[in-house]
C-alpha cells in the first residue's frame, strides 16, 4: 500500500508542475509580443536584417569573398545626457543646495552598411543612424573612419553615409525584380558587435508590408522576406544572391524575442538604387505620387465586385486633380501593371511607383469591364505639380531640415514645420539656432516641408525672419540675412 501512496503523490506532484507550466505558459508565453504599433500586424518586428535569392549554383563561398569586404560596421554616439546624482546626501535638500549633477556615458548603437562606390558612399538604414551625433564606420580590414550623414528617407528606411576613402571594394547592384521565391541568398552583417557574419537561407517571399513604417505619411514597404538568419546589428548589411549581386538592404526580423526566429526582411536594391541616387544629386528623396486610394482583392470583395481575376489592385478612389485622373484613370479599375512589371498587391504597386520622381511618365495597365486599358501616367509631388525639390538653399543654410512626425506635431500644438538636423557651419548657426529647432514660418508663411524653405529663400534678398520651437516647446525667432 505504501508504494502506491508514493506513487500517487509523484503523480500528484507532477500534474501541480504540469498545470504550473500551463499556467505560466498561458500568462506569460501565448501571446505574441509586437515591436511595433500597428495591431493588425499578426507577427512581431524588431529592426535588424534579411537576406535575398539567386538562381544557380549552391556554392555560396564566391560570393561571401565577394561581399564581406563590402559590408562594414556602423557605431554611432548620441548625446550625453545628465541626471541627478542618485546617491546625493539627503540633508544637501534642506540647506538649499542644488543636488550634484553626474555625466551619463554617452549612448552608443551599432548597425551594418553596405559601400555602393570605390570613393566611400555607404548605404544603411535610417534607424541605424537616426538623430544619431556622429557616426563611425569601421571596414572589413579593420580601418576606422568618422561618416557624414549625406541623406536620409525614413519612408523607406534608408540612409547615405559617406567616408572620404579611394579605392574601396564595393558591391555590384542586381536586380530584385528579377528575385524569385526559392532562389538561394546571403546575409551579411555585423550582429553583436562581431566582424561580417555570412549566412545562407532562400527567399520565403517578396512584397511583404509588415507594418514597421507606422509613424511615416508615405510609407513604402514591399520586403524581401528569408529564412537566413540574421540578428540584432545585421540592420543596414547586405542581401545578395549567389552571384554576389547585391540584391536588398537587411532592415528587419521578426521575433518574439529580438533575436533571430525564421523571419527576416531586406528592402529591394531597385528601390535602393532610387533612393540614393536621390539622395546623391538632391540630398532628398524626389518621390512621385500616382494620386489613387488603393485596396487589395481578395476573393470577397471579388464577388461583391464582379471581378473576374484575383491578380491586381483595385482602384478606391482617385486625388482631384492627380496624376491618375487626368490620366482617365476610374473609380473601381483595377490596376494590374506598372510599365511591364505585373502588379499583385498594394505593396508591389507602392514598390514600382516609388522609383519614379515627378514629372516622370509611366505605363499603368488596368482592367475595365473585363477588358485591359493602357494609361499614359504622368506623375506629380505630394504639392501636386512636377517640379524637383531644390537643395541648393538648404547646403546654404548648413544643416538637413527633416519632416517633423504627427505624434511630435500634435504635442508641441504645431500644424506643420521641419527639423533642423546635422547642423554645420552656415546661415542657420550662425543666427544662433540649435540642432533640433522646427521651423515653422519664414516671414510669416507657413513651413511644412524642405520644399517649402527652398521656395520660400529661393533668390531671396535682405533680410529673413525665422519663428519655430525647440522640442521642450520653447518658441523662438532668428533673423539672418540672404
Amino acid at each position: 500500500m505504501k508504494p502506491m501512496i508514493k506513487y500517487a503523490g509523484v503523480f500528484l506532484i507532477a500534474a501541480a508542475g504540469s498545470l504550473a507550466g500551463s499556467s505560466i505558459y498561458n500568462h506569460y508565453l501565448s501571446d505574441s509580443h509586437f515591436f511595433s504599433n500597428r495591431k493588425e500586424v499578426q507577427i512581431p518586428i524588431t529592426r535588424v536584417n534579411f537576406g535575398n535569392p539567386a538562381v544557380g549554383s549552391t556554392d555560396f563561398t564566391v560570393a561571401a569573398e565577394n561581399t564581406v569586404p563590402t559590408v562594414v560596421h556602423v557605431k554611432t554616439s548620441y548625446a550625453k545626457k545628465t541626471v541627478s546624482n542618485p546617491f546625493m546626501d539627503p540633508f544637501q535638500f534642506f540647506w538649499g543646495q542644488p543636488a550634484p549633477q553626474i555625466q551619463q556615458q554617452q549612448p552608443q548603437s551599432t548597425g551594418s552598411g553596405v559601400i555602393i562606390s570605390d570613393d566611400g558612399y555607404i548605404v544603411t538604414n535610417n534607424h541605424v543612424v537616426d538623430d544619431a551625433e556622429s557616426v563611425e564606420v569601421t571596414l572589413d580590414d579593420k580601418r576606422t573612419y568618422n561618416a557624414k550623414i549625406i541623406g536620409t528617407d525614413p519612408s523607406t528606411d534608408l540612409a547615405l553615409l559617406k567616408i572620404e576613402e579611394k579605392g574601396l571594394p564595393f558591391a555590384a547592384y542586381g536586380n530584385s525584380d528579377a528575385v524569385k521565391v526559392g532562389e538561394w541568398v546571403l546575409a551579411v552583417g555585423n550582429p553583436f558587435n562581431l566582424t561580417s557574419t555570412v549566412t545562407a537561407g532562400i527567399v520565403s517571399a517578396k512584397a511583404r508590408n509588415i507594418h514597421i513604417l507606422p509613424d511615416q505619411k508615405f510609407p513604402i514597404e514591399s520586403f524581401i522576406q528569408t529564412d537566413a538568419a540574421v540578428n540584432p546589428g545585421n540592420s543596414g548589411g547586405a542581401l545578395v544572391n549567389t552571384n554576389g549581386e547585391l540584391i536588398g538592404i537587411n532592415a528587419a526580423i521578426a521575433s518574439n524575442t529580438g533575436s533571430y526566429s525564421g523571419y527576416s526582411f531586406a528592402i529591394p536594391v531597385n528601390m535602393v538604387k532610387k533612393v540614393v541616387n536621390d539622395l546623391m544629386e538632391f540630398g532628398n528623396v524626389q518621390r512621385g505620387f500616382i494620386g489613387v486610394s488603393i485596396r487589395d482583392i481578395d476573393a470577397e470583395f471579388a464577388k461583391e465586385k464582379k471581378i473576374s481575376k484575383l491578380d491586381g489592385v483595385y482602384v478606391s478612389g482617385l486625388t482631384d486633380g492627380g496624376s491618375a485622373e487626368e490620366a482617365g484613370m476610374k473609380e473601381g479599375d483595377v490596376i494590374t501593371k506598372i510599365n511591364d512589371i505585373n502588379i499583385k498587391s498594394s505593396p508591389e504597386l507602392q514598390e514600382q511607383v516609388g522609383r519614379y520622381r515627378p514629372g516622370d511618365k509611366i505605363n499603368v495597365t488596368v482592367l475595365r469591364n473585363s477588358g485591359e486599358k493602357m494609361l499614359e501616367v504622368t506623375l506629380k509631388n505630394k504639392e501636386g505639380n512636377t517640379k524637383i525639390g531644390k537643395t541648393e538653399i538648404v547646403n546654404v543654410l548648413g544643416a538637413r531640415l527633416e519632416s517633423v512626425q504627427d505624434g511630435e506635431l500634435g504635442k508641441l500644438g504645431i500644424e506643420g514645420g521641419v527639423k533642423v538636423k546635422d547642423l554645420q557651419n552656415g546661415k542657420l548657426k550662425n543666427a544662433g539656432i540649435r540642432e533640433g529647432f522646427i521651423i515653422t514660418s519664414i516671414d510669416n508663411k507657413p513651413v511644412n516641408d524642405a520644399e517649402d524653405v527652398s521656395n520660400y529663400l529661393d533668390k531671396k534678398q535682405g533680410g529673413v525672419l525665422i519663428e519655430g520651437v525647440y522640442a521642450n516647446g520653447m518658441r523662438a525667432y532668428y533673423g539672418f540675412g540672404m
